[in-house]
């Protein structure tokens, strides 16, 4: 493996798409744009005047019901977490994303469509070096039956169950080791889901008013109603695991551990991010430099199969 895989990522060209907001209703033009090294993942609200910059990290979660929600200074950006998954998944480090609406688009409910715009403007390998958060200890929040851990590993993994106590979503768990590849391969199509006995609800709430057959999979007491069915049988809990990895980008960098989530959602997800970062003795902060690596050898034997040295 070469010391250009550990270097920060950006997309090689301005790219965008249109979509309506899951939530919201909102019709949405979305374009990723190339960042330089050390930027991050900012989202930019230009339908505001001035324009607003709202940085992808956990301290600007303002909102978790149903979807992950930013805000900075009044201005918010909503249902974030597929595209967070899929520049996680394909390891993008920095990109400037901008709105004209309040929401990300949904597109088809998964986060396929945005790997592929990712794929499409192409990736450009930077000069500077990543870092990575690597988890040093266990670190576990709960919530009645849920419950979402964080433990020392070699490479990113997540394990996944859940259980609806329904005949088509009940005891399923699903589990996978982080590549550019599997993240393709077995995550990224993996759509929203829910139930219809919700949906009337949600929608006298202001919420799902874009909802639809073509961007969700939805189930009543007995079937799935989309007429081409499910792209996986296990589908649902694939979902899970791709809004369990796009809470995790929101540490604002990748993480070298493994995350075991039971019926966890985004509220729980961010409140293991919130005590992770609270607690400086159960993770470091590790750049992909030789020195780095050299210092977490005794701690960390398997490091040197995930962050390469580079040159000092």
């Amino acid at each position: 493996m070469s010391n250009s895989s550990f270097n920060q990522r950006t997309i090689a060209e301005t790219i965008s798409c249109q979509g309506v907001g899951l939530h919201s209703g909102a019709q949405v033009t979305m374009r990723l744009l190339p960042a330089p090294a050390g930027h991050g993942v900012v989202f930019v609200r230009t339908d505001l005047g001035p324009p607003l910059a709202i940085k992808a990290l956990a301290e600007n979660v303002v909102d978790t019901s149903l979807a992950t929600t930013l805000g900075n200074g009044g201005a918010k950006v909503g249902t974030v977490e597929h595209l967070m998954a899929a520049l996680c998944g394909l390891g993008i480090d920095n990109v400037r994303v901008e709105l004209d609406g309040p929401e990300v688009p949904i597109m088809d409910g998964s986060a396929g469509p945005f790997a592929y715009l990712i794929r499409t403007a192409g990736i450009r390998v930077q000069d500077e070096p990543k870092s990575f958060l690597v988890v040093k200890k266990p670190i576990t929040v709960s919530d009645g039956d849920k419950e979402a851990t964080l433990q020392p590993a070699s490479r990113f993994r997540i394990d996944c169950t859940i259980d609806f106590r329904h005949p088509l979503i009940s005891d399923q768990s699903f589990g996978l080791e982080f590549s550019d590849r599997t993240f393709i391969r077995e995550i990224s199509r993996a759509r929203t889901f829910g139930f219809l006995r919700d949906v009337e609800h949600l929608r006298k709430m202001g919420l799902a008013i874009g909802g639809s057959l073509d961007n969700a999979v939805v189930v009543d007491e007995f079937s799935i109603l989309n007429p081409d069915g499910l792209r996986f049988p296990d589908e649902f809990v694939r979902h899970k695991v791709l809004d369990a990895m796009g809470d995790l980008a929101l540490f604002g960098r990748p993480v070298i551990g493994h995350l075991k989530v039971l019926k966890s959602g985004h509220a729980l997800n961010h409140r293991l991010v919130q005590m992770v970062l609270q607690d400086s003795s159960c993770h470091a902060v590790v750049h992909a430099r030789r020195r780095d690596v050299e210092r977490l050898d005794l701690r960390f034997p398997d490091l040197a199969g995930v962050l390469e040295p580079s040159a000092a």
